[in-house]
Formats: structure tokens, sequence, C-alpha cells
């Protein structure tokens, strides 16, 4: 049987909705995009690869705000 993750599928998606164009988006669109992107947010979070992350931009935070120093 085949499985598939859900944080995966929904990144797939969110790929396969920013390629479209701008001008052609509806509004519906737009806000169903951010709805699928917070979904994939809310599902990444707790996982090792979403603790990366928010290490990641955490330090890359610290280093421009000692930097503006």
């Amino acid at each position: 049987m085949l499985t598939i993750n859900l944080a995966v599928l929904l990144a797939i998606i969110v790929l396969v909705r920013l390629r479209r164009r701008t001008h052609s988006r509806s509004r519906f669109d737009e806000k169903m995009t951010v709805v699928i992107v917070l979904a994939l947010g809310v599902l990444i979070a707790p996982t090792p690869v979403g603790q990366g992350i928010l290490n990641v931009l955490g330090q890359l935070a610290s280093g421009l705000t000692q930097a503006s120093r």
C-alpha cells in the first residue's frame, strides 16, 4: 500500500499553485493558497525538519540584529 506524507503533498500543492501566473489568480485562489501554506506550517513545525528551519531562521535573525548594531 502506498502512503503519502500529508506535509509532502501540501508542499507539492503549494509549489504548483505558486507557479501559476499572478494575474490569473482570483482572490479565492490567493486565500486558498494562504490556508494551504498555514496548514503546511502547522504540519512541519513539530518535526525535526521544522525545528531545524526554526533554528536556522533564529540564527539568521540574531546575526542580522547583531550586524545592525
